[in-house]
């Protein structure tokens, strides 16, 4: 299950991916941070700058889940 967190004061959105420890973080272009577990695989990733991204609107939080489904089509679900 992906936990979101957002940190006001820092002004970072935090998607954690896994509860294990990240070992490793890589900063990619445009204010990204993916942090990575002892087995290389992504722990977390941390969004800067958020709210000037328009990632974060007074206050709120919205993610939308696209998945594939089984007839290779997209099914968007809003979540609030």
């Amino acid at each position: 299950m992906i936990r979101i967190r957002y940190e006001p004061d820092a002004d970072v959105l935090l998607l954690g991916l896994r509860d294990d420890p990240p070992t490793d973080a890589v900063e990619e272009p445009g204010g990204v941070i993916v942090r990575y577990g002892e087995d290389g695989e992504p722990v977390s990733v941390e969004l800067l700058n958020a709210s000037t991204r328009n990632l974060i609107r007074d206050g709120e939080v919205s993610v939308t889940l696209q998945r594939e489904s089984a007839r290779g089509g997209n099914l968007r679900r809003p979540l609030t």
